[in-house]
């Protein structure tokens, strides 16, 4: 039998903020002293029999950070990146992957779809579920979904009624798909002893789940069947076309086939799983002390109760509080009572709404050659600390409104202004007029480090004009 994992790798994680961002999501967090989810679920997924191939759907922001990410996993060489120009749910996702897969590895290979941000506590159990499933889907014309028996009634996850055994396997009939219940209905789920949640993890062959979605959702299928035909597959990173991938319609893989299908199945499962959903399931995976309370990075509590506190670098200090949410990082700080962890979204739509960059952005910010951190910002100055990679370079570009000073202050760089070009080494300076193309490149063997300042009336990062650009943004 042959196995893929397919990782969907996406999303912004807005009821994480502010760790989690539209620049750095979900999938990029390090949670309970570990990789981050993106490395982990990866991970488990090649701990499974007869892996032929990882693939990766995510999109094409992203790539350099997941290649970052998993270039040092042993299974890395089999890696297949699908990028997308822009976010499109998980039916469209599971298309393309379907397509791809059936195209390099024949229709018969079992698909191990898997969010990425999801957190396992014994991947023994999830190992021994995920080769049920593989092996039920492989034998049979199941679509296979992994449902979670409910440790209590929670209202923040679809359910999913069981149904009869099927066969001799573990796998149930699924019944009926039930949306986000109140909290009587949960309790009497719950109760009925025969409903588990939706986990969002799936299991079939890709023949199967192309038949059903030409059967079920026709417009996903033909849409995705038309942007394959044109995509050159052949590389690690595959590329989708902006324009034909627009075409695919924005809905979910359980809307889209599993609440229409006639043959889907689902395995009752008890791995120790957490969706990461919101701040207080975060703080459900760190250790409590005796008071309830738990903390990440340098923090003390007196007389507090059930209060979570993460820092990222500054002393955390609370007293005499209970069931609070506390996450400090350099720009932002958030403080939530644990039962309102949820509504931390509405947070992120409001600083929208105002045109905050805190809502997308962290100040450090990643980049395909490295990271650039704001330090400072005036009505017409900014200060920033510039990384850049061994080898690796800045595009040749060009300013309309600003001028910029680097002075280098770590390793050696290639600095080009105009048509003339300056070797540059800790404590020199270059000046870029403005209007003027230039470009940075690391030359040396060490990470290159320099302070930019920029001065200009306008210095929003959309003032670029890429001339060249190594990494496909000219």
């Amino acid at each position: 039998m042959k196995l893929l994992p397919v990782i969907l790798s996406g999303g912004s994680g807005t009821r994480l903020w502010p760790v989690s961002r539209e620049a750095l999501p979900k999938p990029f967090m390090r949670v309970a002293a570990g990789g981050s989810l993106l490395q982990r679920t990866f991970e488990r997924a090649n701990r499974l029999p007869g892996v032929v191939g990882t693939a990766v759907v995510t999109n094409i922001a992203y790539s350099y950070k997941t290649v970052e990410e998993l270039m040092d996993e042993s299974a890395a060489g089999s890696l297949t990146l699908l990028l997308e120009p822009t976010g499109r749910n998980t039916a469209p996702a599971v298309a393309v992957a379907a397509l791809w897969a059936k195209a390099k590895h024949g229709g018969d290979v079992v698909l191990l779809v898997l969010p990425a941000d999801h957190l396992i506590g014994s991947e023994e159990q999830f190992v021994s579920a995920a080769v049920e499933a593989a092996r039920v889907a492989a034998g049979s014309e199941q679509l296979v979904l992994f449902g979670i028996k409910p440790t209590g009634p929670e209202t923040g996850f679809g359910y999913i009624e069981c149904g009869p055994r099927i066969g001799e396997t573990s796998a149930l009939e699924v019944a009926r798909f039930v949306e986000k219940p109140s909290v009587d209905k949960a309790v009497e789920y719950l109760a009925k002893g025969n409903f588990v949640w939706n986990s969002g993890m799936f299991c079939f062959t890709a023949d199967q789940i192309l038949r059903a979605m030409e059967q079920h959702a026709p417009d996903v299928f033909q849409a995705a069947r038309a942007l394959i035909a044109a995509t050159d597959m052949s590389g690690p990173q595959v590329t989708l076309d902006p324009g034909l991938f627009a075409r695919l319609p924005n809905i979910s893989i359980d809307y889209a086939v599993m609440e229409r299908a006639e043959r889907v199945a689902v395995i009752p499962c008890e791995f120790g799983w957490n969706d990461i959903g919101s701040w207080k399931a975060v703080s459900e995976t760190v250790t409590t002390d005796e008071n309830g309370n738990s903390t990440e990075g340098n923090a003390v509590l007196i007389d507090s109760r059930r209060t979570y506190i993460r820092s990222q670098n500054r002393l955390v200090a609370a007293v005499g509080v209970e069931d609070l949410i506390v996450v400090d990082t350099p720009d932002a700080v958030l403080v939530a009572h644990k039962d309102a962890s949820q509504q931390v979204k509405e947070i992120v739509a409001r600083l929208r709404e105002q045109g905050n960059l805190a809502a997308t952005e962290h100040p450090t910010v990643e980049r395909p050659w490295g990271t650039y951190t704001t330090l400072i910002e005036g009505s017409q100055f900014k200060v920033k600390r510039i990384t850049v990679r061994p080898g690796s370079a800045l595009s040749l570009q060009f300013h309309h409104k600003r001028a910029e000073h680097w002075v280098v202050v770590g390793g050696t760089a290639l600095v080009q202004v105009g048509d003339q070009e300056f070797i540059t080494r800790s404590g020199e300076y270059r000046y870029i007029p403005l209007g003027e193309k230039h470009r940075l490149t690391n030359v040396g063997s060490d990470m290159l480090e320099l302070i930019e300042v920029q001065c200009g009336t306008y210095l929003g990062e959309d003032d670029i004009v890429r001339l060249v650009d190594n990494y496909g943004r000219a």
